[in-house]
C-alpha cells in the first residue's frame, strides 16, 4: 500500500460559469507514475476538471493538489488566497497539457515548437534545448520531420510535436484533452501508441478520452463523469465489463 503524497489530489472541487455549475464535488486521487481515464458524454464536466487541475480555470469550491501543493491559492487560517499570476504559472510549468486542437506556432518549425518553451520560460541554453528537442522527437517518431512547419505535417505528426513541446518542460504530469478526437481514424494509433509509451515510462497521466481500448490497456482507473460528477470509477476492465451504476451502463452501451 502505497503512502506517498498521490500526484493529484482532488478534494470535493465545484466549478461555476455563472449560473451553470459545471463541476459539483469532484473527488479524486491520482497516485504517481499511474495513468487515469476520464470518459463521459460532452458537457459532463471532463476537459474543465483537467484545466482546473493546471490552473487554466480557477476552482469555485473545493481543493485541488498536484504533488502536494495546493494548485492556484494559498491556504491561511483556513482561508484560500489566490496566488499571483507569476506563482500560478510557476506551478503550471511543471505540468504537462496536450490539446485537442495541436496550438502549435504556424510560423516555427516542429524544433523550434519544442525549444520555445524551455528557453523561454526555463531559461535552458539553447543549443542543450536543441539536443533535447532532437531526442524528444526521435521519441515520437519523427526525427526526420524537425524543419518541417506545423503546415507540412499530418493531423497526427502534429499531435505527437505537441506531446515532444509538453515533455520538453520536462512535466511530472500530462495532461491530454481529447488528444485524439480530431484526427482521423488512422492516425489516432500514432498518438496512442506515444502516449502508451509514456505510461510505461511511469509518466503520471490524466486522460480525457472516448478511446476505450486505450483505457482498458493502459489506464490504472477508469472515472465516468455525468453532470458535473463522478458517476463511477475503478479498475477499467472491471468497469467496462460490469458498471454498477445505470448511467454508465447506458453510456458504455453506446460506445462499446
Amino acid at each position: 500500500m502505497t503512502t506517498s503524497t498521490p500526484m493529484v489530489k482532488a478534494d470535493r472541487v465545484c466549478k461555476s460559469f455563472g449560473a451553470l455549475k459545471v463541476l459539483r464535488g469532484v473527488t479524486l486521487e491520482i497516485e504517481r507514475g499511474q495513468v487515469l481515464c476520464l470518459v463521459g458524454p460532452s458537457g459532463s464536466g471532463k476537459s474543465t476538471f483537467l484545466r482546473c487541475i493546471n490552473h487554466l480555470e480557477q476552482v469555485s469550491a473545493g481543493r485541488l493538489y498536484v504533488d502536494g501543493e495546493l494548485v492556484g491559492y494559498s491556504e491561511r487560517g483556513g482561508r484560500l488566497y489566490e496566488l499571483h499570476p507569476r506563482q500560478a504559472a510557476r506551478q503550471r510549468r511543471d505540468i504537462g497539457m496536450v490539446f485537442q486542437h495541436f496550438n502549435l506556432f504556424p510560423h516555427r518549425t516542429a524544433l523550434e515548437n519544442i525549444i520555445e518553451a524551455p528557453t523561454q520560460v526555463k531559461k535552458v541554453r539553447k543549443q542543450d534545448a536543441l539536443v533535447r528537442a532532437r531526442d524528444l522527437l526521435d521519441q515520437v517518431g519523427l526525427a526526420e520531420k524537425a524543419d518541417a512547419y506545423p503546415a507540412q505535417l499530418s493531423g497526427g505528426q502534429q499531435q505527437r510535436v505537441a506531446i515532444a513541446r509538453a515533455l520538453a518542460m520536462d512535466p511530472k504530469l500530462m495532461l491530454f484533452d481529447e488528444p485524439t478526437s480530431a484526427l482521423d481514424p488512422e492516425l489516432v494509433g500514432e498518438v496512442l501508441g506515444v502516449m502508451k509509451n509514456l505510461a510505461k515510462e511511469g509518466m503520471t497521466m490524466v486522460v480525457v478520452t472516448h478511446e476505450m481500448g486505450f483505457a482498458r490497456e493502459v489506464a490504472d482507473q477508469l472515472a465516468f463523469m455525468d453532470g458535473g460528477v463522478v458517476v463511477e470509477a475503478g479498475e477499467p476492465r472491471e468497469l467496462l465489463a460490469h458498471p454498477k451504476h445505470e448511467r454508465t451502463q447506458l453510456f458504455l452501451s453506446k460506445l462499446l
